[in-house]
């Protein structure tokens, strides 16, 4: 009669994986320009067809924004407010 060897397998427990660290992203800063013109108005920029509300006379855009900051400083119908 033959024998028959058992083999315990031993399962070593899988190690969790890490969670990634969340890098924290840098809220966006916004620019406002105030309309010395209108006090409410959409302006259409030129090239791309965006349009950016003007409300209470001020229109605000993302620093990053930098066609739609470009444009705003070449308007003299506009002006940065701090």
């Amino acid at each position: 009669m033959a024998k028959t060897n058992d083999v315990l397998s031993i399962e070593q427990p899988q190690p969790q994986p890490q969670p990634q660290p969340q890098t924290q992203r840098a809220p966006d800063l916004i620019l406002k320009f105030r309309d010395k013109v209108f006090t409410s108005r959409t302006l259409i920029i030129p090239g791309s067809g965006r349009s950016l509300p003007v409300a209470k006379d001020c229109v605000e855009v993302s620093v990053s924004d930098e066609q739609a900051v470009s444009y705003l400083k070449a308007h003299q119908e506009f002006e940065p407010m701090e």
